[in-house]
């Protein structure tokens, strides 16, 4: 398994923290950072499948 795919992961369940805890407080800037979070998360681990993809190959 590519790191970026770890990373990724990693980075999509901070944002989805990031967004949780935004909507419970009402913090509008939280919320988004963590959704900005979760799609540079699943950008990253789409990158890792494609390098595990070129691997096999």
């Amino acid at each position: 398994m590519d790191k970026d795919r770890i990373e990724g992961a990693a980075t999509n369940m901070g944002g989805k923290i990031k967004e949780g805890a935004g909507k419970i407080t009402g913090d509008e800037k939280l919320r988004s950072e963590g959704l900005a979070d979760q799609i540079k998360g699943k950008v990253q681990n789409t990158v890792g499948a494609v390098k595990d993809a070129l691997k096999g190959h």
